[in-house]
């Protein structure tokens, strides 16, 4: 099967408090969610109707046949998840206390983790090569075997045989705890960008990646680099994307903040559903921030990802365009949660 969205990288389970507004060691009760940066995006592209998979790795324990069991209920296709004998599923905390303090402590991830433990001969590059978008996270250049894996995945996907409406997506997704140095992540990040048609980052991980300067001057450079859309969020005055031809800044959706962690990831699944319809790149950004904002007001990340249907609506109640949808979304459950 010819996949919307290829991802690979990380996952985990995420362990959310229930309790709002206190720090980790008061919590008194805690929820269980599908978690990681990469496969939360293959669910928030599930949720607009997109048939999407992930690349990764689990324990060989509970937690990971019960990844597999929410994936298969996100309809996100795990054919790609396997399990790595002797390490553990890792489990991420946090404490939420909105509106921005939601600190994340990584459980079962160093000195390594399943998903580090891709190997560049067990990809599938049929598969990376004819998915319509693939995409990628610098963490998952932090360490090896999953840095060399990462490569192999866009060497074997040149950007000159890419089709018409094929995209290759880097997540500069920088987590420091991971790396010795920004230095190192730059460099490994300078090897990737090459292969890549969109980049994806905040200031910061955009400094990371191509050095410090204004959202133009990092959007330049990425542009330089080979990059086709740079896209650099600017937190709470929206988002910008540039190309070489155009410069889009897509204003916040406002709504009132419960759980901010997940935002970016629904904010990467919809980017990749209004891409693949060919929608112009300012409706892109608008229908990616909108949903961003829905998971954010809500508890948790891949349970929160919004349908077509929430996002148009939050869309409307804003005055903002809605774009046609050209994909039906899948009869998906949404996480209850009222928009202030």
């Amino acid at each position: 099967m010819s996949h919307d969205l290829l991802t690979i990288g990380r996952i985990s389970v995420d362990i959310y408090p229930n309790d709002i507004g206190v720090d980790l060691e008061d919590v008194t009760s805690f929820g269980k969610y599908l978690g990681g940066s990469a496969t939360n995006v293959a669910v928030a592209a599930a949720r607009h109707g997109r048939k999407a998979a992930v690349i990764t790795r689990t324990g060989d324990d509970p937690f990971g046949r019960y990844l597999h069991r929410e994936l298969k209920k996100f309809k996100v296709d795990d054919q790609f998840v396997r399990p790595v004998a002797q390490l553990p599923t890792p489990v991420t905390f946090c404490a939420i206390k909105p509106p921005e303090d939601f600190p994340l402590y990584f459980y079962g991830r160093l000195p390594t983790a399943p998903d580090w433990q891709i190997a560049a001969d067990e990809l599938d590059t049929a598969a990376i090569k004819d998915a319509r978008i693939f995409w990628s996270t610098v963490t998952g250049l932090c360490q090896e075997p999953s840095r060399g894996a990462h490569l192999a995945a866009h060497l074997a996907r040149p950007r000159a045989e890419l089709r018409e409406g094929q995209f290759t997506i880097l997540d500069l997704d920088y987590r420091p705890m991971f790396w010795d140095s920004e230095a190192d992540a730059r460099e490994q990040v300078a090897k990737i960008l090459p292969h890549v048609t969109v980049a994806i980052g905040n200031d910061k991980e955009c400094a990371v990646a191509v050095g410090e300067g204004t959202p133009d001057e990092q959007a330049d450079r990425l542009l330089a680099a080979g990059v086709e859309i740079a896209v650099v969020k600017l937190g709470h005055e929206g988002v910008m994307a540039k190309t070489a031809t155009e410069r889009v800044v897509s204003a916040p959706v406002p709504v009132e903040t419960v759980n901010g962690l997940g935002a970016g990831d629904s904010f990467g699944g919809a980017f990749v559903h209004g891409l693949l319809a060919g929608w112009p790149l300012a409706q892109v950004l608008d229908y990616a921030n909108a949903s961003g904002a829905i998971v954010a007001s809500r508890l948790s990340c891949a349970d929160a990802m919004p349908t077509p249907e929430e996002v148009t609506s939050l869309l409307s109640e804003r005055g903002r365009l809605v774009p046609e949808q050209t994909v039906p979304s899948p009869a998906a459950p949404s996480e209850a949660g009222v928009l202030k």
